[in-house]
């Protein structure tokens, strides 16, 4: 098979798209290659539909090598086992943009996997999956309305930049990544470090430029490589059955849907639907697998029609109007910080729990990440919905929403020095209609301020919607799950009263313009204010002091020469203070960084100060003239040794135990007693001489002996008798 080679810019740099060597026998197979990152991706199509559902079978993967990074997996198994949070968000962006684009009634499972093989951490393997994808889907023989691009779009010195590097992500105060085709943009993910909507929509802008670049390399190497496109079959309604149901169906859905509870609603368009499925089977038995689609169209049109024609919304509220908000705080007694926030039928709790350093996430993963401080997770009941169903781990969807609540709060997290704990929100989604991860935000804001941990702005979210026909066009502030569902947008926006800090977007349709991205920012920003003032009115601040159940922790800076000295031979003194300081079965956390940096956690800051004083007379020196209170570790015949710092012992010769002449060292001291000494003298070797005598009172009536003592000191305490003789090793004949 030939290989099939193609060459273009992206972001300055050159990306190759290759097909023919690897993987040839998938419907479709290319190679990217941008900069050292090198992605495989393939699409397979089932050569048959699946048969009874109402929706198209397209599963993405993203498979993290580890080897593309030169590291071998941790722990026990030393393999990649599931796919870490970080390959789930990349599949959700390819995913996204590319799902609209395949035919109403297709029904073939498709399943698009990009192995990533090698990584340059300069050049996104997320967008080379991106391209890879639809470069793969365009050649390949199976339906696809694309090619689509995809770019990343920086914010570096207020210069835009596409694909930064990693140097230049760093510097960046915006992370944008946008998708779509030449006429329209499909999705945009993005996390911002407070910036203006003006400069939100400029980026959009610029990275849909960037993405018809793209498109026309991708077209390029679709007409050297491109397949003809196979007949599928296409399930579809005949028009008999769609008027049919029109008639039946349409004054009842128009009826059910002005219900304004949630509930009621969806309890009576079930019954309406269940009464005409069973009135259309009979009329078109042939028909019976698409009556759920053709009914689930009819609800779609009725409900837009109603908006754009009329101004109605289901729950009856106007286009910008926000459902009722309710906001409480310290809502569970025992956790660090608490926030139940309740927009219309859609409720989020969340609860924060602060943590030593020591806590942190790590990451085993091909990105430069090696540990997360701040983590947020997302947790979505069947009983949010009042339905019911298996309780297992978070799925694809609940890992998409705690990034996305994650990423709009982490520009005002607090940095790790000034604030050194790590954070972790959960949010749990109590009730759903509609942007509970909007609802995550905002309840995540109200735990932190309740937390008393000191965010430099509150933050929160909206999920504005758009209806657009040809009959005009709706932007709606606050969509709940049914214009979410039948929509031609969701559009989510966090920030602060300042600006932007997280977006999501995914488009049904084409033509969104630059009129309607400045209408639904704006009106973004008006209803993230209207909630700012709901949840300001109940918290303004975050509190003065934490929760008397978090740990506390101090810090204190050594040299880092004397790390080793805090740490001890084989830890033995680190450890020694653990458990000096342990209280019941609660112990403190001793973090040493490098720099010399020690961060102490403990129950409370009574015991983290203890420690705090324990590691500084560790690293403390002794100073001659400096009065210490130290205790007798071990006696000897000409004097007694005192432990005056912890580690650090210096020598009280029998004549500085007393005014008058000491006989016999244990007549004033023993092992184990409290003596105050002074710091007579350290001599050239280190050793540290000590008087007590210096510190005590001369007795009444003594007269001191003229005669001085010469033997003071660690010299003096030498005992008598012949030297040892030195061992200059063995005589060399040098005749």
């Amino acid at each position: 098979m030939e290989v099939i080679t193609t060459d273009f810019i992206v972001g300055g740099r050159v990306m190759t798209l290759e097909t023919g060597r690897m993987a040839r026998q998938a419907n479709g197979a290319v190679v990217v290659r941008y900069g050292e990152t090198v992605v495989l991706v393939t699409a397979v199509a089932s050569r048959e539909p699946r048969q009874g559902i109402d929706f198209f079978p397209l599963t993405v993967d993203f498979e993290e090598r580890l080897y593309s990074v030169g590291k071998i997996p941790g722990g026990f198994i030393k393999r990649e086992g599931r796919p870490s949070e970080q390959a789930i968000l990349a599949a959700r962006l390819t995913d996204r943009p590319i799902r609209p684009l395949f035919p109403d009634g297709f029904r073939n499972d498709v399943h698009v996997v990009a192995s990533i093989l090698s990584v340059d951490h300069d050049h996104s393997p997320e967008v080379c999956g991106m391209i890879g994808a639809s470069a793969a889907l365009s050649i390949s023989n199976i339906p696809f309305a694309g090619p689509i691009g995809a770019v990343e779009v920086g914010l570096v010195d207020n210069q835009l930049v596409a694909n930064p590097t990693s140097e230049q992500s760093a510097k960046s105060d915006l992370k944008l990544m946008i998708a779509g085709t030449r006429e329209a943009i499909l999705m945009i993910e993005a996390g911002a470090n407070i910036i203006t909507e003006q400069q939100m929509l400029e980026a959009i802008l610029f990275g849909h430029e960037e993405i018809r670049r793209i498109i026309a390399g991708i077209a390029e190497f679709q007409t050297r490589a491109g397949k003809a496109k196979t007949e599928f079959p296409v399930f579809l309604p005949n028009p008999e059955l769609v008027q049919a149901a029109r008639e039946a169906a349409e004054e009842k859905l128009m009826s059910a849907m002005r219900t304004h509870d949630k509930i009621e609603r969806e309890s009576r368009i079930a019954e309406v639907n269940q009464e005409t499925t069973a009135s259309l089977a009979e009329q078109f038995p042939d028909q019976v697998l698409v009556i759920p689609a053709v009914l689930k169209s009819l609800l779609k049109k009725v409900v837009r029609r109603a908006i754009i024609r009329e101004g109605i919304r289901p729950d009856g509220r106007g286009l910008t109007e926000i459902r009722p908000i309710s906001v409480e705080v310290g809502v569970l007694p025992r956790v660090h910080g608490t926030g139940l926030f309740t927009r219309g039928q859609t409720q989020a709790l969340t609860a924060m729990t602060l943590g030593p350093l020591s806590d942190q996430q790590m990451i085993d993963g091909i990105g430069e990440m090696e540990s997360r401080r701040y983590m947020h997770h997302y947790n979505f009941p069947p009983f949010a919905t009042g339905e019911s169903g298996p309780m297992r781990g978070p799925n694809r969807r609940a890992i998409g929403h705690g990034a996305l609540a994650g990423r709009a709060l982490e520009p005002v997290i607090p940095t790790e020095s000034e604030f050194p704990y790590t954070l972790r929100l959960v949010s749990d989604i109590l009730e759903s209609n509609g942007s509970s991860s909007m609802a995550s935000v905002c309840g995540s804001t109200l735990a932190l301020m309740d937390g008393g941990v000191p965010i430099k702005a509150p933050v929160a979210g909206i999920a504005m919607g758009l209806v657009k026909d040809d009959e005009g066009l709706a932007i709606l502030t606050d969509i709940q799950g049914l214009e979410d569902a039948l929509g031609d947008m969701d559009f989510k926006v966090a920030g602060t009263e300042v600006g932007i800090t997280a977006i999501q977007m995914d488009i049904k349709i084409h033509g969104l313009d630059r009129a309607i991205l400045t209408q639904a920012l704006e009106q973004a920003r008006q209803a993230r204010l209207f909630i700012l003032d709901k949840m300001r009115a109940v918290i303004p601040t975050p509190r003065q002091e934490l929760s008397v159940h978090a740990p506390r922790i101090l810090t204190v800076t050594i040299d880092p020469e004397k790390i080793r000295e805090v740490i001890g031979p084989g830890g033995k003194t680190i450890n020694k203070m653990i458990e000096a300081t342990r209280v019941g079965d609660k112990k403190v956390d001793i973090d040493i960084q490098d720099d010399g940096t020690i961060y102490i956690a403990a129950i409370n800051a009574e015991v983290a100060t203890r420690v705090v004083g324990m590691i500084q007379d560790l690293v403390r020196s002794v100073e001659v003239g400096q009065i210490y209170e130290g205790r007798v570790t071990r006696l000897m015949n000409f004097g007694a040794f005192v432990e005056v710092l912890p580690g650090k012992e210096g020598l009280v010769h029998i004549s500085q135990l007393a005014h008058q002449r000491v006989n016999k060292v244990e007549d004033v001291v023993k092992v184990g007693d409290t003596l105050k000494v002074r710091v007579v003298e350290i001599d050239h070797a280190g050793r540290i001489n000590l008087s007590h005598k210096d510190l005590i009172p001369m007795p009444e009536g003594f007269v001191p002996s003229e005669h001085k003592d010469e033997g003071r000191g660690f010299s003096s305490g030498r005992p008598s008798g012949p030297r040892r003789p030195r061992d200059n090793g063995p005589r060399r004949d040098m005749r």
